[in-house]
């Protein structure tokens, strides 16, 4: 896994040209198309391939294929964040902290394929999380903000903390993705979670 130190070297420019910030973003959705589909033993041929560029501009942003599958990773977390952060400003805590949870479970369940391979590659989305302290404390202070709101509303558990949340919603994910392609079974099971984060009645 890259060093923050590689890692920032790579970090996109603030003020990049717009052609090249859009060869980014494409080269970056791409990725993570690619990546869900087969693994990170998918090659940065096909990425380009699919971002509609050529192989040298996916290596001008990203000089190898770990900077790559980490601007992936990075790029997930930021996306649940930004959501977090907006909910945050709804004015029904509880709705915002149930859809927020919702969220989370269908972008992680969809993307579970993706993160089993890198496991198995021996790429850890952990290393990541270790070389990018920031995106995941800016991560965690959202859903902390969701989570206090509900409390106050007395909607959730007072006992419960964001990491408690977190390893929730990620078992929720992976009870989902068991669930197979029945709505009806994964939306029970899903509400059965959400029921276990409820306080207890007097």
């Amino acid at each position: 896994m890259a060093t923050r130190g590689e890692a920032a070297a790579h970090t996109p420019p603030t003020r990049l040209r717009a052609d090249a910030r859009r060869n980014r973003e494409r080269v970056l959705e791409a990725a993570d198309e690619v990546f869900s589909e087969t693994g990170p033993t998918a090659s940065t041929e096909e990425v380009a391939r699919r971002a509609g560029v050529a192989i040298g501009t996916v290596f001008r942003h990203f000089p190898t294929k770990e900077l790559l599958i980490e601007a992936v990773v990075v790029g997930r977390l930021t996306q649940l964040t930004v959501e977090a952060e907006q909910l945050g400003e709804a004015a029904d805590a509880d709705a915002a902290f149930v859809s927020f949870f919702h969220r989370w479970v269908e972008l992680s369940a969809t993307k579970h394929q993706f993160s089993a391979a890198l496991a198995r590659s021996g790429t850890d989305v952990q290393d990541v999380k270790d070389t990018n302290p920031e995106v995941v404390e800016r991560l965690y202070d959202a859903i902390g903000g969701l989570l206090r709101r509900a409390q106050r509303a007395d909607r959730i558990r007072q006992d419960l903390t964001v990491p408690d949340v977190v390893a929730l919603m990620g078992g929720a994910s992976w009870a989902h993705e068991q669930a197979g392609p029945d709505p009806e079974r994964r939306a029970r099971l899903l509400s059965v979670a959400i029921s276990g984060l409820r306080p207890s009645g007097p």
